[in-house]
């Protein structure tokens, strides 16, 4: 279904090892890659985090193959892929057992019918030890959901705020 939909580009059909986080295609579910693209926390400028009023003071860019998030904090970044959910699909995301493993933590929202974009993930090391993010390779896994029929109302025709995101997406109002 996602391939023939294009539901995700680009798409890998089977699962991608060969010394790394796999990705791609599982049972029934799609591992996604983490791109080289994070914005890492920070207390430097002692901001408050307000999802109301986001001061980009609050994090440094990074732009690398791999990413130190420090002990006790937080990074977004977003996925490799590009993302069309159809109408009649709800998607969840869990983290891979690797990095969860070692104390990180993966969090995204559920993707809604017919949202599309690259999707900005939350990743929070909750070890007292700094954590090493590999870009380009697995960091969580999607779930999908159909419906058996579609919603009155999709994401969409809400015009969502987050619809076509195309980099590491901060909060909206």
């Amino acid at each position: 279904m996602a391939q023939n939909h294009g539901m995700i580009e680009p798409f890998e059909p089977g699962q991608v090892r060969d010394g790394k986080i796999s990705y791609g295609c599982s049972s029934f579910g799609y591992d996604i890659r983490v791109a080289p693209e994070f914005k890492v926390f920070t207390n430097v400028h002692n901001v408050v985090v307000d999802p109301k009023s986001f001061d980009d003071r609050s994090f440094v860019d990074v732009n690398a193959d791999t990413c130190i998030i420090p002990p006790n904090s937080f990074a977004l970044a977003r996925t490799v892929e590009f993302f069309r959910v159809p109408s009649d699909v709800l998607v969840i995301c869990v983290g891979k057992s690797t990095y969860a493993r070692c104390g990180i933590i993966v969090n995204v929202t559920p993707l809604e019918p017919s949202w599309r974009g690259y999707l900005t993930l939350e990743i929070s090391n909750t070890t007292p030890l700094p954590a090493r993010i590999y870009a380009n390779e697995g960091i969580a896994q999607l779930l999908f959901f159909r419906g058996e029929e579609t919603p009155e109302v999709v994401y969409a025709d809400r015009e969502g705020k987050y619809q076509d995101q195309t980099g590491v997406t901060l909060p909206r109002i």
